[in-house]
């Protein structure tokens, strides 16, 4: 499966303005997402693996993978594209386990320790942050900013060279130059496209920074 990172949209029912996911999903992709994330934290299985399903037929034909933050079941049931694990979810060693070989496993990357000891081995994405402040869930660490994110990153690919990463928290098109100016491959948004007036035109916004970021860093 293509791992494209440039745009990784979270679905989040708590942080969607009233939308229906559905309806979202379908607009951050005709917007330029590449990748969607459903996350939920206080819904039933069941809710989920029916929205998950939901989302999956509403951009089937697109390319775009869906995959679901923390729930391996909720993957398997709802024949998602994969997972995206912290470290108070499922290992992800295990999750590789489960999912088998061609489903796509992201890692939460959030200290120095983690990006050393973390098992990058079974993963096919890193998900590094919070680089800004954000609202969308709790977070007791405060932001690492560009820099820190840089810093985790090195040290993530000094292990694991070439291994995808896409930077999060707090990201719009405000600021997200300044993240592409270190080695991610994208950025992985929520409020930013979920919480605009017009998810789609917001999506295309925020694309856009990312290509010219990957491009003035080709350009180098």
């Amino acid at each position: 499966m293509k791992l494209d990172l440039r745009l990784n949209a979270i679905l989040d029912p708590q942080r969607a303005g009233g939308r229906a996911l559905v309806e979202l999903a379908r607009s951050v992709v005709r917007g330029g997402a590449t990748l969607l994330q459903l996350r939920d934290k206080t819904g039933s299985t069941r809710r989920m693996v029916e929205e998950a399903r939901a989302i999956k037929a509403a951009i089937a034909g697109t390319g775009v993978p869906l995959v679901i933050n923390d729930r391996v079941d909720v993957a398997l049931a709802a024949g998602a594209d994969g997972v995206h694990v912290g470290w108070d979810d499922m290992d992800a060693r295990d999750a590789r386990r489960l999912l088998g070989p061609d489903k796509l496993i992201g890692l939460s990357i959030n200290s120095e320790e983690r990006a050393r000891t973390g098992p990058l081995e079974v993963v096919d994405y890193v998900g590094i942050g919070g680089v800004f402040a954000t609202l969308s869930k709790d977070n007791p660490n405060p932001p690492i900013g560009v820099e820190g994110l840089a810093k985790l990153l090195a040290v993530v690919r000094s292990r694991a060279p070439g291994l995808p990463a896409v930077a999060i928290a707090g990201i719009d098109a405000a600021n997200a130059a300044q993240v592409m100016t270190a080695d991610v491959n994208g950025v992985a948004v929520i409020s930013a496209l979920a919480l605009a007036p017009d998810p789609e035109a917001a999506a295309r916004a925020l694309r856009a920074v990312v290509d010219a970021g990957l491009a003035r860093r080709a350009a180098q």
